[in-house]
């Protein structure tokens, strides 16, 4: 095409055609870069108490998340070296190893707990042991913990600089402050998230967090 003639002839034709070549250009580009994630001097400029501890939950809500999801339901029961725990240490939970199921459940508890105490609320009593809620299905089991993870993300996400040493009591890993529990919640999660996957590799499944492409969360079940 002879843009020079064109452009002599009706400039605002160069004008429109531009804008559509231009257009053409962008569409063939993909929908969205993937985000570069920020330097620490970068993150530094913004960082508060709270934004490192949800930054640290958002890591351990999906790997417990996604591995309570990747076991199919006829696994639920599974439960490692049956019959040769029994009676070992009962007062801190179930005579024997827990079920794949019983892990998924004491998560979602102790994630109740600790957010009720950093809220200065009476935590749900038991969760060595279940816990009050009635959840037992996969189905309910999963909502259960998606639903745990909301509660002390909200928790966490009060914290500032102010409140941290503020005391925290309660029978959930008290007397404490604010920022010893904080950092338990982490642990906790991290902890039993060690032993879910082994039920998952004893099962032949790969955890989610350790898949080439892992799979988002599901927000509905």
């Amino acid at each position: 095409m002879n843009f020079t003639a064109l452009r002599k002839k009706s400039p605002l034709s160069v004008f429109v055609l531009s804008l559509f070549c231009c257009m053409g250009t962008f569409d063939a580009q993909p929908a969205a870069l993937p985000q570069q994630a920020p330097s620490a001097a970068e993150m530094s400029k913004k960082e508060t108490v709270a934004s490192a501890f949800l930054r640290g939950i958002g890591f351990q809500e999906y790997q417990v998340r996604s591995a309570a999801e990747a076991m199919p339901e006829e696994k639920y029961s599974y439960r490692p070296a049956e019959g040769k725990f029994k009676n070992e240490k009962p007062q801190f939970g179930p005579a024997e190893v827990r079920t794949f199921a019983e892990q998924v459940k004491h998560v979602a508890c102790a994630n109740f707990a600790f957010a009720a105490e950093l809220d200065g609320q009476k935590p749900p009593d038991g969760c060595d042991k279940g816990g009050p809620d009635p959840a037992r299905t996969r189905k309910e089991l999963l909502i259960y913990l998606r639903d745990s993870f909301a509660a002390i993300r909200k928790s966490l996400g009060a914290m500032d600089a102010k409140n941290m040493f503020d005391p925290i009591e309660g029978p959930y890993a008290g007397p404490n402050t604010r920022l010893g529990l904080a950092t338990l919640v982490l642990w906790h999660a991290a902890d039993h998230y060690g032993q879910m996957t082994l039920y998952l590799r004893e099962n032949s499944i790969v955890p989610p967090s350790s898949r080439a492409n892992s799979p988002p969360l599901s927000d509905k079940y």
